[in-house]
């Protein structure tokens, strides 16, 4: 059974860095793109960065330059560090994979919480 599990959140000052990291277990193929989104309560889940299994990255526009998402497909693990960070960057932060044989199937984590304080 594949999951992913989510580590790295915390409360952190503006200005502030974290690290988040996400293991992939239960796999047999290769992972496909992986991503990382987030949700405050009352608003849908919004896509913060993603990566493919090549290494091609996309980032929501309110975080280019300040996060970076990367991958270690030896590991399964995909990572997302976040710098200067804002209290607009508070939320529950999901990893996400896409995995599968033949057709891909999108896989979610349970969530890490970022809090940013001003």
């Amino acid at each position: 059974q594949v999951q992913l599990v989510e580590s790295g959140g915390g409360l952190v000052q503006a200005g502030g860095s974290l690290r988040l990291s996400c293991a992939a277990s239960g796999i047999r193929f290769r992972i496909d793109s992986m991503g990382w989104y987030r949700q405050v309560p009352g608003k849908q889940r919004e896509l913060v960065a993603g990566i493919t299994s090549g290494g091609s990255t996309n980032y929501a526009d309110s975080v280019k330059g300040r996060f970076t998402i990367s991958r270690d497909n030896a590991k399964n693990t995909v990572y997302l560090q976040m710098n200067s960070l804002k209290p607009e960057d508070t939320a529950v932060y999901y990893c996400h994979a896409d995995y599968g044989y033949p057709y891909f199937t999108p896989y979610w984590g349970q969530g890490t919480q970022v809090t940013v304080s001003s």
